[in-house]
């Protein structure tokens, strides 16, 4: 090793010199920025030397809820007013050690009826690592009358329950005190959520359902039971009717706001009633949304409680990962969707976290994908050390900004619902349905031209994936809200191709040598299959109207460079019909093809064409 000359100067972590990394270099300026970004959008041909505007303004993305993404953050973009874990606004985190000591509170979904079953899954969770259990209860999963049974020999006093039982929910929870009585557990050292959740019902179902039962309930559980929680603010069912973030954010406070009033009403003081709620949000694929999404969510409370006459409180948030995310296809990608839920709610302050297994949109977990999901916790906790630190994503000016812009379009929902005289007259009105309708009629166009891609389902589809059989899910009840999946669209055009006696075919008829028509080739083999439609390429041959007719298809779609369609598309297209097709279609641009009956480019509605192309080959 080089020894350092006694006349230099090595700086310390005690010398007073600050170490500059790049003091060497000459600095950077954003115009300098600029004229980087400027040349290599005037090369893909997004600007040309005319434009006279911000270059990054190209480059700017938008959520649903209309906010914009900038490509860049600098500490000209800093936020200040975010605190300090533990202390007002909460955005940092509700606890002052945030999940250092602990982590996240692990919490595994049970929907099974059978309460045998159930028990071995919870127990073999717990076995794995699962800290909590979140257990559907009455009609639509595990009888009331059975709790004993699905809890039998659960330490339910270091695991704690949270039951779903939907209306039944005082039964529900009568009975797991019992569990409780039974077993001699003080009712001071009780910890539990009850889950009873009249609004979301009323979303669930379309009817309304009171509050003041549930309120009642909660007066007696805080004097009976004080670490026990009995209200759930439930964000899903505005998140799976294809509601945006704000939406979601918005409804949800407003349903705590409701449930607020009904538990003051009952006799609580602002402060015991905010301690009866917790408050479920969806987390998705999209990690800085959701990271920003729970950081906001604690804001948005804190400000709640404090304006109704309270102190600022803290919000408990229990996070799932996105039901409508999931997909029925190629189901082994949603681990990696999961994944990134979960590290964003974790990242984002969520105080408990279900990861839903991988087939779960398919029906009942096998012990492998129950497995899968509880592992997915302990990679990021354990391996990873993500709670290691209290708010890690403090201070970035992107998620600083995203939080600050997200958190103020859900105030701009939440006031508007209360305008319109609260959740509950918004529910039975049908105007909050009808916002989230426009948000899921966006969010559809996003997902049928592919801007929104669904890996495995939409982009690269693979039509020899084994079909994955579960056993079914209790159906719960409808008639409210809708339920929507982002891949649903999509996977109704494979369910419809694989029924088929045969799979429908589109013949892919290149033109020029193979690197010319590598790549659009690619593009459209990629499209067809997002609909169970197999792309035959049979390469270059020699004679494509010959290759044509041998194919059994009475389809075909061009694909060349721009060069081969201006030399080639026409003949060939005329000539493809004249052997028999009904329709010619083309990867590319729009142009003058008489003969074309259709394009295929980025961002051409895909559904559209799959939709016709079934309807052509005679696939009901």
């Amino acid at each position: 090793m080089t020894e350092v000359a006694e006349t230099e100067s090595v700086p310390t972590p005690d010398s007073p010199e600050e170490l500059k990394l790049a003091a060497e270099f000459p600095e950077a300026s954003r115009e300098q920025w600029r004229e980087l970004v400027a040349g290599v959008l005037r090369k893909s041909g997004a600007i040309d030397e005319s434009f006279d505007g911000l270059p990054e303004s190209k480059l700017v993305t938008r959520t649903y809820d209309g906010l914009e993404i900038q490509p860049l953050y600098t500490a000209e973009d800093a936020v200040g007013g975010t605190g300090f874990p533990g202390l007002p606004p909460f955005v940092r985190s509700a606890r002052p050690e945030g999940a250092v000591t602990t982590g996240w509170d692990v919490r595994a979904r049970y929907a099974r009826r059978d309460a045998k079953a159930t028990n071995a899954a919870i127990l073999a969770d717990l076995e794995g690592g699962v800290s909590s259990i979140w257990l559907r209860a009455g009609a639509h999963g595990v009888p009331v009358a059975d709790l004993g049974d699905a809890l039998n020999e659960v330490y339910v006093d270091l695991a704690p329950v949270t039951l779903d039982a939907g209306d039944e929910y005082e039964a529900a929870a009568n009975e797991l005190f019992a569990l409780f009585a039974e077993r001699e557990i003080p009712a001071s050292a009780v910890t539990a959520t009850l889950g009873a959740d009249p609004i979301g019902s009323a979303a669930r179902t379309g009817s309304a359902h009171p509050l003041a039962p549930a309120a009642e309930l909660a007066a007696r559980v805080a004097v009976s039971h004080p670490k026990v929680r009995t209200i759930v603010a439930d964000g899903l069912p505005f998140h799976e009717a294809g509601g945006s973030d704000a939406q979601e954010l918005g409804a949800t406070i407003a349903a705590g706001v409701a449930y607020l009033r009904a538990l003051t009403e009952a006799g609580l003081d602002v402060d015991t009633a905010a301690g009866q709620l917790e408050f479920r949000l969806a987390a998705t694929a999209d990690q800085f949304l959701t990271i920003a999404k729970f950081r906001a969510a604690r804001r948005l409370w804190a400000r709640v409680t404090e304006v109704s006459g309270g102190k600022a409180s803290g919000m408990r948030q229990h996070a799932v990962t996105s039901p409508a995310m999931l997909t029925q296809r190629d189901p082994w990608v949603n681990m990696l969707r999961t994944t990134l839920a979960c590290f964003g709610a974790g990242v984002g302050g969520a105080d408990a976290i279900t990861v839903l297994p991988f087939d779960a949109a398919i029906g009942q977990p096998d012990a492998f994908s129950a497995r899968i999901a509880r592992n997915t916790h302990a990679v990021l906790l354990e391996e990873s050390k993500l709670a290691g630190v209290i708010d890690p994503a403090g201070g970035s000016w992107y998620v600083e900004n995203l939080t600050e812009d997200l958190a103020k379009a859900a105030w701009r929902e939440f006031t508007a619902i209360e305008a319109a005289g609260g959740i509950e007259a918004e529910l039975a009105s049908g105007a909050l349905a009808a916002r989230l309708a426009e948000t899921w009629e966006k969010r559809s166009k996003r997902l049928a031209t592919r801007r929104d891609p669904i890996t495995g389902v939409s982009e690269f589809p693979d039509l020899t994936e084994k079909t994955v059989v579960r056993d079914a899910v209790e159906e719960l009840p409808d008639g409210g809200l809708p339920r929507h999946r982002y891949a649903e669209a999509f996977e109704a055009l494979r369910d419809r191709a694989d029924a088929h006696p045969s799979r429908p075919r589109v013949f892919l008829a290149t033109l020029g040598p193979v690197a010319a028509h590598t790549a659009r080739a690619s593009f459209a083999a990629n499209l067809f299959q997002a609909g169970g439609i197999e792309a035959v390429n049979p390469g270059a041959p020699e004679d494509v109207i010959a290759e044509f007719r041998a194919s059994g298809t009475k389809i075909a779609c061009l694909c060349g460079s721009n060069t081969s369609y201006a030399e080639e598309a026409d003949s060939v297209a005329k000539a493809l019909k004249e052997a028999g097709a009904t329709s010619v279609l083309l990867a590319g641009k729009p142009g003058d093809h008489p003969d074309v009956t259709g394009y295929l480019y980025t961002g051409c509605d895909a559904l559209e064409i799959l939709t016709g192309t079934l309807n052509e080959l005679g696939v009901q």
